[in-house]
């Protein structure tokens, strides 16, 4: 199952072996990547307050990027970075999940639950740096729960249920539990994971209905974000089998430079970016990318 991302970015990475431990991560390079019109380089990644993530399901970028169906994505990928190459790790979606989260599809190669893991992964790097991480999932049934399904809800798209190291009754919330308003966007954790349940998040719904979901659910968030230094990621799981596994991915927040950016990048590069961020080490597979650092203004 493809998680569908939005992407509207004019990003490219940095020179490789970017593993500066400071928060304000490495330098960029001007050298990767195709932009569309006059892009400044920024020296360094942004430390942002706070980060939003959004994963959608089971769409390859063309089905999304420039579709009547999805006004509302298409509006962040304007005003945002979109990447244009961006790809899912593999099929179906829980090893996708499992990518962004830990750095690795920890062995997984289906969406059967429950899973049990005692590797290291975002949540806890975060956490151990006095830094905080909650994942907010639609319709889960209750704060910690480790049902596999309920109603729509299904913890196959919740990575963070997996891992023992984890307070699963702080760190996995009902939806519910997100806020609404500035006051409330100036308290969320440092990196917040949103899991719109399986009718929002277009595995069970149409495109036109997650769209209107991101919109009436996290746009007030991606507007006060540009006010106030932090950053909304939109992306996708994977593109369901149909293609070669490209999927939308956008950054729109403060600091971010709009535009298109042709540097090919996948959730381990997604992961890389936020450790680097928060001077974390990357894990697993990150290790071998190097993070976004050419979208920033």
């Amino acid at each position: 199952m493809a998680a569908a991302a939005i992407t509207a970015i004019a990003c490219a990475a940095p020179a490789a072996n970017a593993t500066s431990p400071s928060s304000t991560a490495s330098a960029t390079s001007a050298t990767h990547g195709q932009h569309g019109g006059n892009r400044h380089h920024a020296s360094a990644l942004p430390h942002f307050d706070h980060v939003v993530i959004v994963m959608d399901e089971n769409h390859e970028q063309g089905q999304i990027i420039g579709s009547p169906d999805a006004p509302y994505i298409n509006s962040l990928a304007k005003g945002g970075a979109n990447f244009t190459q961006s790809y899912a790790i593999t099929h179906p979606s829980q090893p996708n999940y499992l990518a962004l989260f830990s750095g690795s599809t920890q062995g997984v190669t289906s969406d059967a639950c429950p899973q049990s893991f005692s590797a290291d992964n975002l949540g806890n790097q975060l956490r151990t740096a006095n830094l905080s991480f909650t994942g907010y999932s639609e319709d889960i049934p209750s704060a910690g729960s480790s049902t596999c399904t309920s109603g729509d809800y299904a913890r196959k798209h919740v990575p963070w249920s997996n891992f023992t190291d984890l307070p699963q009754s702080e760190v996995s919330l009902p939806y519910t539990s997100f806020p609404s308003d500035s006051t409330g966007y100036a308290k969320l954790p440092t990196v917040s994971w949103v899991v719109p349940n399986l009718q929002d998040d277009m595995h069970d719904g149409t495109v036109a209905q997650g769209d209107t979901w991101l919109k009436n659910n996290i746009d007030g968030y991606a507007q006060w974000a540009k006010a106030n230094n932090s950053l909304l990621i939109v992306t996708f799981d994977e593109d369901d089998s149909a293609g070669a596994n490209q999927i939308p991915t956008l950054f729109y927040g403060a600091h971010v430079a709009a535009g298109d950016d042709s540097t090919k990048i996948n959730h381990y590069t997604v992961l890389r970016t936020l450790e680097d961020m928060y001077g974390l080490p990357a894990l697993g597979s990150a290790a071998g990318e190097t993070a976004i650092g050419d979208c920033w203004d």
